[in-house]
């Protein structure tokens, strides 16, 4: 939004200082000060990753002795061990309450690709951390299709993300990173469970402003789950331009899962839509949604074009493609998708999310030696009373539904 004169950015100020105020959204979180740790006493990087080990000062790696028959195998010797995995993060929930199961066992689950039952070959309960991966859109189209008279349109993204930070994350146990994207995806932090570091990446996207209109969902989704090379972590002031990044889909170990909030509309990424749904699907990681825009989109729908205006502004057919496409990334990984219109729901659809998150069972089963690069359906059934028959009428199984096997 563009103001006039100085007293009108004062009068702005005021108020959006007031609704940050009032949404619990301070500049130093509570909740995080109440669970901070004590300071290391060594010098440690700012983004420490799941599973690192910290290492006081002075204090050097042990290195265990290796065993003797170890020793004595001849060099040419190689020894190969190739272990495939299709993992299915899997939450249970009665389908009239909505009430999620908790307390259920390897025995009430089963697992089918194709109609043929597979068996279940790792298991683990939902009392794991969480790593999650957040990705915002965070442009000049959000501005636009999410701004008022009262706050400029780049809040209702930032909202979600800092209660989210703010009120849903355990410092003690969870990881996140946060990624932004317009014209391309911006990692701003790397996995991190430090309070001050969270508190740090939404104070830099306060005081920022959205540079390009272009808002490119698909390539920030392929950079996030699969990899590949992107920006430098904005808050690590590296002296590279361009960094490696791993993929979501290959941590391995902890319960994972992508929190995306996005309008879904992409306007020029360098993949198309076939591309990056099958990277979700693959990905075996829940896509999480909350839909932005839908405010907008609601009261200006009959004055909208059915298609895009020639300045680019999206038409009727790119907003009700991009509830579609938001849809369909929650629905095939197994996460939830929730189009959000009032700030008012943003704490019901958080917590949620955080619920679903917190409840997923990590199932995974082992697919052999297949190499045909074809999409396989899957299917996972509950036995909840255990009973020998599966509660299909009563229950709902939330999973990934494809596995895409490799080509030879």
């Amino acid at each position: 939004m563009i103001f006039k004169n100085s007293l009108s950015r004062r009068l702005i100020a005021g108020v959006v200082a007031f609704l940050f105020a009032a949404a619990s959204v301070p500049v130093q979180f509570s909740a995080f000060a109440q669970s901070r740790r004590q300071p290391p006493t060594a010098p440690q990087k700012k983004n420490q990753r799941p599973g690192e080990e910290k290492k006081q000062d002075g204090e050097q790696p042990q290195e265990e002795p290796l065993p003797a028959d170890i020793l004595k195998t001849p060099q040419d010797e190689v020894i190969k061990v190739a272990a495939n995995l299709v993992n299915i993060e899997t939450v249970v929930y009665h389908k009239k309450t909505g009430q999620i199961v908790t307390g259920l066992t390897k025995e009430n689950f089963a697992i089918f690709e194709d109609d043929v039952q597979q068996p279940i070959t790792n298991f683990s309960t939902p009392d794991a951390p969480i790593t999650v991966a957040m990705v915002l859109e965070y442009s000049r189209l959000t501005e636009a299709i999410g701004g008022s008279r009262f706050e400029p349109g780049r809040y209702e993204v930032i909202r979600p993300l800092a209660l989210f930070l703010s009120r849903f994350v355990r410092p003690e146990t969870d990881f996140v990173s946060v990624t932004a994207y317009d014209m391309r995806p911006t990692p701003l932090t790397d996995f991190t469970n430090d309070p001050r570091r969270l508190n740090e990446v939404i104070n830099l996207l306060l005081r920022n402003r959205p540079a390009s209109s272009e808002a490119n969902l698909f390539d920030a989704l392929k950079l996030t789950l699969v990899g590949g090379r992107g920006d430098s972590v904005v808050l690590e002031d590296s002296k590279e331009a361009k960094a490696e990044y791993a993929g979501l889909s290959e941590l391995q170990g902890r319960r994972r899962a992508l929190f995306l909030i996005s309008s879904g509309i992409d306007t020029f990424s360098k993949i198309n839509y076939d591309d990056a749904r099958k990277i979700a699907q693959n990905s075996g990681v829940p896509i999480y949604i909350i839909g932005t825009g839908n405010l907008f989109f609601k009261r200006f729908e009959d004055r909208l074009g059915p298609l895009d205006s020639l300045t680019g502004f999206p038409g009727r057919m790119s907003f009700l493609q991009a509830q579609n496409a938001l849809r369909t990334f929650a629905k095939e990984t197994g996460g939830a998708y929730f189009p959000v219109t009032f700030e008012g729901e943003l704490n019901t659809v958080l917590s949620s999310i955080t619920g679903l998150m917190r409840s997923q069972y990590s199932l995974g089963y082992n697919p052999g030696e297949r190499r045909d690069g074809k999409r396989h359906e899957i299917e996972v059934k509950v036995d909840v009373d255990g009973d020998g028959q599966y509660d299909d009428k009563l229950y709902e199984v939330n999973h990934r539904k494809y596995y895409l096997a490799p080509k030879a």
